[in-house]
């Protein structure tokens, strides 16, 4: 049989249901319910049911609620920023440096010189579509001259204009 997980007493029954009528968005006054139902007394398969909501995140929520209390509860998707860049702004500037100046080769930059650049840079191994990235965000693009024909006159050329 599982474990009883008990709900830690960070509000009251009524500061909860308070909180439940007066949270500002949905995502908040919905974990403020499930919270409020479970401090009443009712089970966690009980609230999943009036909620509409799985037991596996019913359990997520108490164990936020538990470690952070009130912060634990609402949308934290807001507070998160995400992954560290993979440059960071003196690298970047590098980059940026780098890429005003041919490729070694003597070919374009395209996203695999891009990251094997980066790679040498960092250390560490980055794929050829994180180079690509890293060349859009810079606003650089592969730049290649029209094809022209080999057997091209040039002096021939205004004679076949139509103005």
């Amino acid at each position: 049989m599982p474990k009883q997980l008990s709900l830690s007493q960070h509000l009251s029954t009524l500061e909860l249901l308070d909180r439940y009528g007066n949270a500002s968005s949905v995502i908040e006054k919905s974990h403020y319910q499930i919270i409020w139902l479970l401090s009443t007394g009712k089970a966690p398969k009980q609230v999943a049911e009036m909620t509409s909501y799985s037991q596996t995140w019913i359990y997520q929520l108490i164990n936020r609620y538990n470690e952070r209390g009130e912060e634990g509860l609402g949308d934290l998707r807001a507070s998160n920023p995400g992954k560290e860049p993979l440059l960071n702004d003196v690298q970047q500037a590098q980059l940026h440096q780098v890429l005003t100046n041919p490729a070694r080769d003597g070919g374009l930059w395209n996203g695999r010189k891009v990251a094997e650049w980066m790679s040498q840079i960092t250390g560490k191994k980055i794929s050829r579509m994180r180079g690509w990235e890293y060349l859009k965000q810079m606003e650089y693009s592969l730049k290649v001259p029209r094809p022209e024909h080999d057997e091209i006159s040039l002096a021939e050329q205004p004679s076949w204009k139509k103005n």
